[in-house]
């Protein structure tokens, strides 16, 4: 696909004899083929400015300007796409514990648009068979990966869950929830680096990052720290050569500057955080030399044609979507759970605590509306940092969490809670053991974890439980797609999802465009509704 070239003459003569548009409906149906080349002519005083379609300006009137067709692959950074392999500068972000699934990652890959495994919260074995899987149904494609997510309360997790993406040959790894540098995720970063016959440093796989905060993106755009690198080189996890290497080149070559989101989030506007990580990788650009430009995508808040558009043109090099993809039919999320979701509105979310997280009293965004688990796990924090141990609760507390939050006694929440423990990590126990307040939090994070399972699953009788990670693009999108076939859950498939956002971003791109040259653009042009795409 190629761009025509714009126009060098100020007048053309228009063999066609077609007529421009000066009107609200001739605009705006120039405003919704975006695929076509556009003129912007002045009609003079009475007429303003209006559009021609077309490679040709009508005989007399001077053009303003001469727009080249508009594709959706064009919204970001070429580079992006030429180097996962993809056709658009689209990303369908993880969702833990598998809601992105491996049937999620498979469709979209196969549709050319990059797709990352939920990993987060699932045990090594779920992860190294999603792994294999998709190996399987992928072959040598680029455009897949895996989450890697942060978890200071189970590090030798994170350590394994790195080994394997290393060992398996994931092309992609995307880190998400750091806080800090930890020596599992630099060394996804650098093992495997070296030279090619150019001399070049190539990487053996690609890092994708998610933040929020400027502080934490001043770590993955910088070179690795020569202290972890050499704790690395002691354990013998990585070379020296590849050491050497990794002081060139930044962390990850791809950092997304996460805003308003579902799950862990800062809460930041797009606005205020995407132009602060953009200025950070100037700044660290020039102050390391670096030969390859580190690309800066956007998340959080996309839910709508419109959301989209606005952080390609706030300098995203690619987009990352998250809440919409939940209620996709090919996430691993219940249909009453995505029932759930369907009914969302933009103020239907709420801050709740995080499973992972608990201790350190980080919060995650979830759905409001239909559950009371953010309130019932936010009365389980309280708890938490007001007393120091599950003996220490008051009766009628301590009764109260038994009948309306586990519905089971407190020691056999510590039963099941140990069996779960005694397989993934039996050092929390031996904590547990000499730490009530760690045995309490253990307990209390037993709701936690089941309540996304409960939801996952779709038990029925623990609906107004469910922890459904969601932010506020999830109303948003239900206002944009009401009424359009993408209103029935049945046809929200992630691929659709893509499409569409990018189709729409496209015509409200070219309603912008229009807009810079003086055109006079109806509201109602940059009203795009869903249809069926491939």
């Amino acid at each position: 696909m190629h761009a025509h070239a714009p126009s060098t003459s100020a007048r053309q003569d228009n063999p066609a004899g077609e007529a421009p548009a000066f009107d609200p409906v001739g605009i705006a149906d120039c405003v919704r083929r975006p695929r076509t080349a556009l003129h912007v002519v002045d009609g003079g005083p009475d007429r303003g400015h209006g559009v021609l379609v077309g490679d040709h300006t009508p005989a007399g009137l001077p053009v303003v300007g001469t727009l080249p067709p508009l594709y959706p692959e064009w919204l970001g950074d070429r580079s992006f796409c030429t180097d996962h392999g993809v056709r658009f500068p689209y990303v369908a972000g993880e969702m833990a514990n598998g809601i992105a699934t491996v049937r999620m990652v498979t469709a979209l890959a196969e549709a050319d648009l990059l797709a990352v495994f939920g990993a987060g919260g699932l045990g090594l074995g779920s992860i190294e068979r999603a792994v294999g899987e998709l190996g399987t149904a992928l072959g040598g494609r680029a455009n897949w990966g895996v989450n890697l997510i942060h978890a200071p309360g189970e590090p030798l997790l994170e350590e394994r869950t790195a080994d394997l993406l290393i060992g398996r040959g994931v092309p992609l790894i995307s880190a998400s929830a750091y806080l800090t540098l930890t020596p599992a995720v630099v060394r996804c970063a650098v093992a495997g680096l070296h030279r090619d016959h150019t001399g070049r440093i190539v990487r053996a796989r690609r890092i994708l990052v998610k933040l929020s905060r400027p502080e934490v993106a001043r770590q993955f755009l910088s070179p690795a720290p020569r202290e972890v690198l050499r704790e690395l080189i002691g354990r013998g996890q990585i070379t020296q050569e590849e050491a050497e290497l990794a002081a060139s080149v930044p962390l990850a070559d791809d950092v997304t500057a996460e805003a308003d989101s579902g799950g862990h989030t800062d809460n930041r506007p797009l606005t205020a955080l995407l132009p602060a990580v953009l200025g950070l990788r100037d700044e660290l650009t020039r102050q390391h030399g670096y030969r390859r430009a580190i690309r800066v995508g956007a998340a959080g808040g996309l839910g709508t044609p419109a959301a989209v558009a606005a952080a390609f043109a706030a300098g995203a090099a690619y987009v990352v979507t998250g809440s919409v993809n939940q209620a996709s039919v090919e996430a691993g999320l219940s249909d009453q759970a995505k029932a759930l979701l369907a009914e969302a509105d933009l103020a239907d979310v709420v801050m709740a605590p995080a499973a992972d997280m608990f201790e350190m009293g980080v919060k995650l965004q979830v759905l409001r509306r239909g559950t009371m688990f953010a309130s019932r796990a936010g009365k389980l924090y309280d708890a938490y940092r007001d007393y120091p141990s599950l003996e220490a609760l008051p009766a009628e507390l301590r009764a109260k969490f038994e009948r309306d939050v586990f519905r089971l006694p407190v020691d056999e929440v510590w039963r099941q809670t140990r069996r779960f423990w005694q397989d993934r990590d039996p050092a929390q126990l031996s904590r547990a053991e000499n730490d009530p307040r760690h045995r309490m939090a253990l307990v209390f994070r037993w709701y936690l974890g089941q309540s996304s399972r409960w939801a996952i699953s779709g038990e029925p009788s623990r609906t107004a439980d469910y922890q459904i990670w969601c932010g506020p693009a999830m109303g948003a999108f239900n206002r944009w797609v009401a009424g359009s076939f993408l209103a029935a859950p049945r046809n929200r498939t992630v691929a659709q999802i893509a499409l569409n956002l990018l189709e729409g971003a496209t015509v409200l791109t070219r309603a912008h465009q229009l807009r810079t040259f003086g055109v006079p653009v109806p509201p109602e042009a940059s009203v795009f509704v869903p249809q069926p795409l491939s």
